[in-house]
């Protein structure tokens, strides 16, 4: 047992304090046959937790990572089992600005292969002071930046840039990059793919779904497949609206009151805390954001409210260009379900939806994220100008 956690261990999530904090697990699966595969652990927030992907894919006599992932022995050693076969790893990409959970294993990971290339999104960034890229750990001898530079693997990808967008603080971008071989698409976070059945790596601890299954404190965790579908569903719900249009926070009473009963006093239960109260409905808003038995393909509600609001634009002219890409089939992305189906008619649906009624869905759901949109930019945190 000792050996299997320290296989897992990630010792730098202090720096980044996110569930399952210092033991992640990781899997490995193959996506494309001898072309792709991702490395996926989870992480979020009081068992809000979604899967992050690494994707891994052959290039000339080895291989590139996009969007890293923390380094622990496990993953390496999935790796090693690639580098094997494939050789070794030439390439590392960040193709994102803003994504802390995507740069955060980075500087770990570029010192476990300690020839590969740096690649990275431009505009980086640190707070609350910006730092060189050698002080957050990146070196700066083996690094270029997208674009600036050039882009890997020109002759096997096309590059394509989201952004930049002003947050104020720092910028919001991230590059795409479009695979011609396989035909698939790569994104970090503006698309994505939500299916109702929870992802494979909950099979080795279902308890963020279990957990979040119940509708009081007091009610024992129970493994079924009902209950892991139903904590899936919340989460998603959590994940992509902070605070849903159906979900109510009880009073402090109420939520000691079913708090600490016999059985739930542990850390696996919280003790029994569980301050979330939903409406019988709750499920009705699954169904613009979750798909049954295919994923349903969206932008991120989070960036739909919190990015483009003042800048869809911008985001229609990335998708009007990732539209262009000749024989576009897959979609792969950082977050939630991979490969999707993705062809030029799905891109122009995204489109469309941007362009009509449907773009605003869900006012019950999103009145969170707008007034917060709109109590940041009051503040002055959010910038008059957003365009760069």
């Amino acid at each position: 047992m000792g050996n299997y956690l320290n296989n897992k261990s990630w010792n730098w999530w202090p720096l980044f304090p996110l569930y399952p904090y210092g033991k992640k697990k990781t899997i490995l699966r193959e996506i494309i046959p001898n072309e792709i595969w991702s490395l996926e652990q989870i992480q979020g927030l009081y068992y809000v937790a979604v899967p992050i992907r690494m994707t891994i894919i052959k290039v000339n006599n080895g291989l590139m990572l996009i969007n890293p992932l923390p380094p622990t022995k496990e993953l390496v050693k999935a790796l090693e089992e690639l580098i094997s076969i494939y050789g070794k790893v030439k390439t590392i990409v960040l193709p994102s600005a803003s994504g802390l959970e995507h740069k955060i294993g980075l500087p770990a990971l570029v010192r476990v292969f300690k020839d590969a290339e740096i690649w990275l999104c431009p505009g980086q960034w640190s707070f609350p002071i910006n730092l060189p890229l050698d002080f957050l750990g990146i070196p700066s001898n083996r690094t270029k930046i997208l674009f600036k530079d050039g882009t890997p693997y020109e002759e096997c990808f096309k590059w394509s840039s989201l952004g930049p967008l002003n947050l104020g603080l720092g910028t919001y971008q991230e590059v795409s990059c479009f695979h011609l071989s396989t035909r698939t698409l790569h994104v970090t976070d503006a698309i994505v793919g939500i299916e109702s059945t929870p992802p494979e790596i909950f099979d080795f601890d279902p308890t963020p779904l279990l957990f979040h299954s119940r509708d009081r404190g007091d009610e024992p965790i129970l493994d079924n497949v009902e209950s892991r579908k139903k904590g899936w569903a919340r989460i998603v719900l959590f994940s992509s609206f902070l605070k849903p249009g159906k979900l109510n926070i009880p009073s402090l009473k109420e939520i000691i009151k079913y708090s600490f009963k016999e059985g739930l006093r542990n850390k696996k239960s919280h003790f029994g805390i569980y301050p979330f109260l939903w409406d019988e409905d709750w499920e009705s808003s699954l169904v613009e954001i979750m798909g049954e038995n295919i994923p349903k393909i969206q932008i991120a509600p989070v960036l739909q409210n919190l990015i483009f609001p003042r800048s869809k634009k911008v985001l229609l002219g990335w998708l009007e260009k990732i539209k262009t890409y000749e024989n576009m089939e897959y979609l792969i992305s950082a977050h939630y379900s991979a490969p999707i189906n993705f062809k030029e008619e799905n891109c122009q649906n995204l489109i469309d939806e941007i362009n009509s009624d449907k773009w605003n869905k869900l006012p019950d759901d999103n009145k969170f994220l707008i007034n917060l949109y709109k109590k940041l930019f009051e503040l002055g945190i959010i910038p008059k100008k957003v365009n760069v």
